[in-house]
């Protein structure tokens, strides 16, 4: 876990990390959200909706932005004060995504920092994209 300070952090700091969508991943989030949604649990009505498998929750795929703010961009002092995403493209069980966070502006008055953000798979396909704006506790 990076533990980055205000001070730390610069307009065009980077992080990135590399994670492999799992079945026990998609089991997890509807387990804990609820989300039944065939085109996620049912291979069949994916395939009748033009996937060839069924579609990864994208709230799943925008989750891993918590992950690059509370561990990698800053870490440990991370406090998230928002987040905007879309998803040009879908993700599927088996991808492996690169998720990366590029700092684009600092507020030195309220000590936060605007992160933009980029999902891509192992084709280097953008399947998410968003805007994060993090404040820094230390």
């Amino acid at each position: 876990m990076n533990e980055y300070k205000y001070e730390d952090i610069h307009i065009g700091m980077t992080e990135s990390f590399s994670v492999t969508v799992t079945e026990e991943m998609m089991s997890s989030f509807r387990d804990i959200t609820g989300d039944i949604n065939p085109l996620h649990n049912d291979e069949a009505y994916a395939h009748e909706q033009g996937f060839d498998a069924r579609v990864a929750y994208g709230m799943l795929t925008s989750s891993f932005l918590s992950t690059l703010a509370g561990v990698y961009l800053p870490g440990r002092y991370s406090l998230i004060r928002s987040v905007e995403v879309k998803f040009p493209k879908p993700v599927m069980i088996g991808d492996e995504l690169t998720v990366t966070g590029e700092v684009t502006d600092v507020n030195d008055e309220y000590r936060f920092f605007t992160l933009k953000t980029a999902i891509r798979n192992q084709h280097g396909d953008k399947v998410c994209r968003g805007r994060m704006e993090i404040g820094v506790m230390a």
